[in-house]
């Protein structure tokens, strides 16, 4: 499943290779043990439940997710298709959107203080717009690929397909340390799509459907989620391509995650029962 995730994404996007984690092969084909509680290297591996599912744009190549009240907002990929939109939540109805230039490759995306922060992949501009006015308000330039993105208090935390989030300020985009994602097995590369949960960064782990979830002081794994089964079999279509996408609703705590060109968004049980 995870090979032809990666060649799809590499025919869609021409991104070369990405070598995973060795949680996530041991994982794909089944040779990670239940963690251990007495051993404090373990980190917990989750399956979570679907609680509800809304509709999805399948033509919509999900590169970044936000909830904002009513509305997702999301930045979608590919050259030539790449936006930034505004929709409906409960209907999946494009309210606003901007279309970005031929040339640039939309990527993560991020809200801080009224302004939406949208990565390009590997033409480093960052492009800025006012959130309420939906228009474009500046940009940034930075160097080397992007990937995720997601604010974090009066910080941006951005990712390149490695296990290295760099931390950005938001007024000037300019780097103010970096840190590597790490768990038992070592560092966490292919960090895709990312989002702020509560206290937590999640983050899409590219190209599998597992996500990782990590402190944003330090890197350190806290767990996975493991999505291997999503989307269901009635949701799913040949076209459909990787997990990317997590959204965190701060007014109910609920988190939704979906997957580039997929039907549905899913809201899935967080924390999960035990």
């Amino acid at each position: 499943m995870a090979r032809a995730n990666m060649i799809c994404r590499q025919r869609a996007s021409g991104r070369p290779p990405v070598f995973l984690p060795t949680l996530a092969l041991a994982f794909l084909f089944g040779c990670v043990r239940p963690p251990d509680p007495a051993d404090p290297a373990e980190v917990p591996i989750v399956r979570p439940r679907i609680l509800e599912s809304v509709p999805h744009d399948p033509a919509a190549f999900t590169q970044g997710l936000l909830i904002d009240g009513d509305v997702w907002l999301e930045s979608t990929g590919l050259y030539g298709q790449s936006e930034l939109r505004e929709v409906e939540r409960r209907t999946g109805r494009v309210l606003r959107r901007v279309r970005l230039a031929p040339d640039l490759f939309g990527e993560g995306l991020a809200l801080w203080q009224g302004r939406l922060y949208q990565l390009t992949w590997r033409e480093g501009v960052c492009l800025v717009y006012d959130r309420a006015a939906f228009k474009p308000a500046a940009r940034f330039a930075y160097e080397g690929e992007g990937w995720g993105l997601a604010s974090c208090e009066r910080w941006l935390y951005m990712s390149n397909g490695s296990a290295t989030v760099r931390v950005l300020d938001p007024t000037t985009f300019k780097e103010q340390r970096r840190f590597e994602v790490h768990g038992p097995d070592g560092p966490v590369g292919g960090l895709n799509e990312m989002a702020r949960v509560g206290d937590e960064l999640w983050a899409n782990v590219f190209p599998t459907r597992l996500i990782a979830r990590f402190r944003p002081e330090d890197g350190r794994v806290l767990g996975f989620l493991d999505l291997t089964l999503f989307p269901p079999p009635e949701d799913a279509h040949p076209d459909q391509d990787v997990l990317n996408g997590i959204a965190y609703d701060p007014a109910n705590g609920g988190v939704w995650v979906t997957g580039k060109k997929w039907t549905r968004l899913y809201r899935i049980e967080w924390p999960p029962a035990r």
